[in-house]
């Protein structure tokens, strides 16, 4: 399964190439935008995290103090306006009271710790959380989301039964644990899922066609 995985990459890597996953010119904005994407597309993401720009909001200290109700203003094109004003509000509240408002505090802490902080949060789950972990600090961690598990299953993977850890927990037990080939490899899954692993799937041309004949066995997962 480790080679199967590795070459599925590689094939993936030569048609679609890096992916230069996340969007965010900096670990805050990456927090933030891991936040703001729940339940939205990122275009959405987008207008809303231009906005807190133009508002000079990309900022710790300037959230923390900003009201939650002109806040949900300023996101409302991320949908659920309200409630993601809160959990950004809870998330920043989180930084000042256990690490000084600094993001650098959270280098040295280790990755399950982290994890495990972030995940008592309001509104933070695995995916934020591992999110935030890969893409804003650079923690060799696999993002399970909906297209993961949809490329699993039609690859003959999966059964699809599998909770978010039991998925996680097949990647990082079968490839290497580094945070970039983690980044790349979800960010390939997702391109993928937009091209040809659709809910109704478009095979014809799929760079994965010379694993399409591994998928007739018994689920791996």
């Amino acid at each position: 399964m480790r080679d199967r995985l590795l070459r599925i990459f590689e094939l993936l890597l030569e048609r679609f190439g890096p992916r230069h996953w996340w969007p965010g010119e900096t670990p805050l904005e990456v927090m933030v935008g891991a936040i703001l994407t729940q339940n939205t597309a990122w275009r959405n993401v987008e207008r809303a995290i231009h906005n807190m720009k133009a508002a000079d909001l990309m900022d710790i200290t300037r959230i923390y103090e900003f009201g939650e109700k002109e806040l949900a203003d300023i996101i409302r094109p991320s949908g659920f306006f309200n409630i993601k004003s809160r959990r950004l509000k809870t998330f920043i509240a989180f930084l000042v009271d256990e690490y000084g408002g600094r993001i650098e505090g959270l280098e040295s802490v280790p990755q399950e710790t982290l994890r495990h902080q972030f995940l008592s949060l309001s509104g933070i789950g695995p995916e934020t959380a591992d999110s935030i972990l890969l893409y804003a600090l650079d923690r060799p961690v696999f993002v399970v989301d909906a297209y993961t598990k949809r490329f699993l299953r039609q690859h003959g993977i999966s059964d699809g039964e599998q909770n978010y850890h039991e998925v996680q927990g097949f990647f990082t037990s079968n490839l290497p644990s580094d945070s970039a080939l983690f980044n790349e490899y979800h960010a390939l899954i997702v391109r993928l899922c937009q091209t040809h692993c659709r809910k109704a799937p478009q095979c014809e041309g799929c760079p994965l066609e010379e694993d399409r004949g591994r998928a007739a066995g018994p689920p791996n997962l």
